[in-house]
C-alpha cells in the first residue's frame, strides 16, 4: 500500500489540473480546417479520447479499472442511412481506440453487451449545405454518451471532403423502400453533435436496447440472412420501443427476400401507416430518366403495384388529406427539375385515385425539382435515390 501512495497522490494532482483546466476551457473539441480523411478520422478520435482520458483522471479508483465502450453504428447526418463510408470511419474509429487507448474495450453494438457498457460511441457524417460552402465539404460528429447518467460526456468534430468516398448505402438502407428518418434517427443525430455536459436525447437513449437488436437485425439483413433477419426484427418488434420505421421496414424487406410477398405486402402497409401517422413518408419510386415512367427493371419497380395499392388503402382508411409531392436529383436545369417533379407527382396521384377514387378531392400534387435535396450530389444512381422521392405530407381537407 506505500508503494501506491505517491502514485495516488501523483494521479490526485493530474485530476485537479484536468479539473482546473476544464473550468477555463470549453471541453468541446473542434477542428475548423479541411483534413484528408483519414487524418480528420484520426483527429477527431483523439480529440474525443482526450476528453474522456481528462474526465477518468478525475475519478482516481477508474484509473484500476478498464472501461467499456459500444458504438452504435454511424450514420449519414442528412439521410439517416449507414454508408460504405460510415462504416469505414467506424472501423477506423474501432482500431484507433485499441491501438492509442488499451483502457478501454470495445464491445459490439448488441442487446447482450447493453448491460456491460456504460459508454456508447454515436456519430455522424454530415455534407455541408451552407451557402458558400464546398459541394465536397463534409463534416464528422462524434460522441460518448454516459448511459447512467444519460449526458454525452465528450464530443468533437472535424472537417474533410468527399475526394472519391463510397457514400453507397449499406444493403439495407439501399433496398429501404422509404426515408428511414424518424424520432429514433432524429435522437441519434442529436446525441452525435450534443456538446458534453448536456443530456443526450431521452427518444434516442431510451430504445438503446432495442437499437441494439435492431442492429443485429440489420447486419443479419446485410450477410443475406433474411430469415435470421425476419425473427430479429420480429423480436425487436415486441421490444419497447420497437414500433419504429426501421423495424416495419426489416419486416418488409425480409419477407419480401424470402419471397413472402403478401406479408411483405401486410409489412408495407404498416409502414404508410406509421408514416401517415406521423407525417413522414417518402417513397423511393424510382422513373426512367427524364420521364414519368416507373423504372423498368422489376427487381426495382415490380413492388410499386402493390406500394401503392397500401399507400391508397391506408390513406383511405384514415381519411386523410394530402399533398403529393415529387422531387428530383440534382442534374439538369431548376426549370426541367421542377416541371419534371410535378409531372411525377400527378402521375402518382393519378394511381392512387384508381385504387381509391376517393382520394381525388383530398389529394394534389405538386414538384419541388432538386430544391429539397437529401444528397445533392447529382449521381442518379443508388447514392442518391432518395433524392428522387415522392413524399406524401397531410394537409388540411378542403371545406
Amino acid at each position: 500500500m506505500k508503494s501506491l501512495r505517491p502514485w495516488l497522490a501523483t494521479q490526485l494532482s493530474i485530476a485537479a489540473c484536468t479539473l482546473l483546466v476544464a473550468c477555463a476551457t470549453p471541453p468541446q473539441a473542434t477542428t475548423t480546417k479541411e483534413l484528408p480523411f483519414e487524418q480528420a478520422v484520426a483527429q477527431v478520435t483523439d480529440d474525443l479520447f482526450k476528453q474522456t482520458q481528462a474526465d477518468l483522471l478525475s475519478k482516481v479508483e477508474s484509473k484500476l479499472a478498464r472501461r467499456a465502450i459500444a458504438i452504435d453504428p454511424l450514420l449519414d447526418g442528412r439521410t439517416g442511412q449507414q454508408t460504405a463510408v460510415t462504416r469505414t470511419i467506424e472501423k477506423s474509429i474501432t482500431e484507433k481506440i485499441k491501438a492509442a487507448y488499451p483502457q478501454f474495450d470495445v464491445l459490439p453494438f448488441q442487446s447482450s453487451n447493453m448491460g456491460k457498457t456504460n459508454l456508447i460511441l454515436t456519430g455522424t457524417l454530415t455534407r455541408d449545405n451552407t451557402a458558400g460552402a464546398s459541394p465536397k465539404r463534409l463534416r464528422l460528429a462524434i460522441a460518448l454518451t454516459d448511459l447512467k447518467t444519460g449526458k454525452v460526456v465528450a464530443q468533437a468534430n472535424s472537417l474533410t471532403r468527399d475526394d472519391g468516398l463510397d457514400t453507397k448505402p449499406t444493403p439495407f438502407y439501399q433496398d429501404s423502400p422509404v426515408i428511414i428518418r424518424d424520432r429514433t434517427i432524429d435522437g441519434y443525430v442529436r446525441t452525435a453533435e450534443t456538446p458534453p455536459g448536456q443530456a443526450a436525447d431521452p427518444a434516442y437513449l431510451e430504445k438503446i436496447v432495442t437499437a441494439a437488436l435492431i442492429e443485429e437485425a440489420l447486419s443479419a439483413y446485410n450477410d443475406q440472412n433474411y430469415a435470421e433477419a425476419l425473427r430479429l426484427y420480429e423480436r425487436a418488434l415486441a421490444s419497447p420501443g420497437g414500433d419504429q420505421l426501421r423495424v416495419h421496414t426489416g419486416i418488409y424487406l425480409s419477407n419480401l427476400k424470402l419471397g413472402r410477398n403478401g406479408e411483405a405486402e401486410s409489412a408495407f402497409g404498416k409502414i404508410v401507416s406509421s408514416g401517415l401517422a406521423s407525417n413522414n413518408l417518402g417513397v423511393k419510386f424510382l422513373f426512367r430518366p427524364g420521364s414519368t415512367e416507373f423504372w423498368q427493371d422489376a427487381k426495382i419497380s415490380g413492388p410499386y403495384a402493390f406500394w401503392l395499392r397500401q399507400i391508397a388503402r391506408q390513406s383511405a382508411a384514415a381519411k386523410v388529406c394530402m399533398n403529393i409531392i415529387g422531387h428530383t436529383s440534382k442534374t439538369g436545369s431548376e426549370q426541367t427539375n421542377d416541371r419534371l417533379s410535378q409531372q411525377r407527382a400527378q402521375f402518382i396521384k393519378q394511381r392512387l385515385e384508381a385504387e381509391a377514387p376517393e382520394l381525388g378531392p383530398r389529394t394534389r400534387a405538386s414538384g419541388q425539382g432538386f430544391r429539397q435535396a437529401l444528397v445533392g450530389t447529382g449521381s442518379d444512381d443508388a447514392r442518391d435515390a432518395l433524392d428522387r422521392r415522392v413524399e406524401f405530407k397531410l394537409s388540411n381537407c378542403p371545406p
